[in-house]
């Protein structure tokens, strides 16, 4: 890197600004640009842990679809799947009281997935789409504990609309800490982060995975030559980045969670500072909830392995409420579970809820979705798609010799821009 460091800022981003690169463990130099490394002959499959852009033969596809047909043939029945919305918050309490902050790792690979997420001061933001394009999404550089086996992040479940908040101790508590905190901001007639100048929400925060990575950039800027490896510029970018890069970003962090225990665990972190970000507890399925800021005040809204979690039912109202907090010209990322990725076709017979939505054996649900529907959710939100793709991957296992099929959604959608009053 002392080298890297030596060459000019332009003759850098000539090599690595268009290249995004492949993380490895060991750090230094990446062996792979990201989304590069293609299996083009079977017989090298266990070559290395991942292979990108895998195609699915007709029969491979036909045998998913049986799979998952025969896994949903026997669903939980009607009178107990009221449960997985009533008891909800004591599922997700259950599990950060047993795993703490400890099941997953920090998604240190945020940055190269969603770039639009650094607070790099350039105009207009990293919600502004440029005209040199963005870059196509990464794949996950790994998986852990449950990610392995279903690729869950953690993030919070759904609740029932029209519970009761006497039926849960959470579910009241999660009421409660959303009223006071939008209550609070009504009567100063402020918001925590109201003199930011770029505002993100994380929803489904868990116990701070993507947090910690965002706050961190807040508070320490990207170093010139790592945004270059993380990040695509136009030219005009290039010039500002210099001066830009070192300044306070002038950034903040809001994050909620569905689950008040996971919200603590993020307040009780070490590195959670207030100045840069705000934590709550919030249900974002409830339709009268008030959230810490006012509509059309963010610049990005994040939803990493969220939506999944939430019935499929009451998902669009979910995403329409959230669009309303975008500014125009503001950005929703998402990330989420495909149509039969390999945790959908581990599921035993006797999971399923409705189609494509199962309980795990914790109680927690996850949704798969495919491409189509992905566009309609956020279309019918306002939004305009700017990218919105399906990742297919091979994971592999090389000591046991396993292949392993995942499939991911990655998408990005823009709030419009108001039109202009005729003359």
């Amino acid at each position: 890197m002392r080298g890297l460091r030596r060459l000019s800022l332009a003759s850098v981003a000539m090599v690595w600004g268009r290249v995004p690169c492949r993380l490895n463990s060991r750090g230094g130099q990446p062996p792979a640009p990201l989304g590069a490394r293609i299996l083009t002959n079977p017989e090298d499959v266990f070559q290395h842990n991942m292979w990108d852009h895998v195609k699915w033969s007709e029969e491979e596809k036909e045998k998913a679809r049986q799979k998952a047909d025969d896994n949903s043939s026997l669903r939980i029945p009607l009178e107990e799947q009221g449960k997985y919305d009533i008891d909800a918050c004591k599922y997700w309490d259950s599990f950060y009281e047993t795993h703490q902050d400890k099941f997953f790792k920090d998604r240190k690979w945020l940055f190269l997935e969603f770039p639009e997420l650094l607070p790099l001061g350039l105009e207009s933001s990293a919600t502004e789409e440029r005209p040199c394009g963005l870059r196509a999404p990464c794949p996950e550089p790994g998986v852990s504990g449950r990610e392995k086996e279903t690729g869950q992040q953690r993030q919070h479940a759904p609740s029932h609309q029209h519970i009761d908040p006497l039926t849960s101790d959470c579910q009241q508590s999660c009421n409660q800490d959303g009223r006071d905190t939008a209550g609070a901001a009504r009567q100063t007639s402020s918001f925590p982060g109201e003199h930011a100048t770029f505002r993100i929400f994380e929803v489904g925060c868990g116990a701070g995975n993507s947090v910690y990575p965002i706050v961190s950039s807040i508070k320490q800027p990207v170093p010139k030559h790592d945004v270059i490896l993380h990040r695509t510029f136009c030219p005009e970018d290039l010039a500002r980045l210099g001066e830009e890069s070192n300044k306070d970003t002038g950034a903040f962090l809001y994050c909620c969670d569905f689950s008040p225990r996971a919200v603590q665990l993020v307040k009780d972190h070490p590195d959670y500072d207030q100045s840069v970000c705000h934590a709550f507890v919030q249900d974002v399925c409830d339709e009268v909830g008030s959230f810490p800021f006012p509509p059309l005040s963010l610049d990005v809204i994040l939803l990493v392995f969220v939506l999944s979690s939430i019935h499929p039912e009451r998902v669009q109202g979910v995403v329409t409420r959230l669009s309303q907090f975008l500014k125009p010209g503001g950005i929703l990322l998402f990330r989420d579970y495909g149509r039969y990725d390999l945790s959908q076709l581990r599921f035993k017979k006797g999971r399923c809820l409705s189609e494509n939505f199962y309980s795990r054996g914790d109680g927690t649900c996850v949704y798969f979705f495919t491409k189509d529907e992905v566009h309609s959710l956020f279309s019918n939100a306002g939004l305009e798609e700017i990218q919105n793709l399906e990742d297919r991957r091979l994971q592999v296992n090389r000591g046991k010799k396993v292949v392993m099929r995942r499939v991911w959604m990655q998408s990005k959608f823009k709030k419009p821009q108001p039109l202009a009053p005729p003359l």
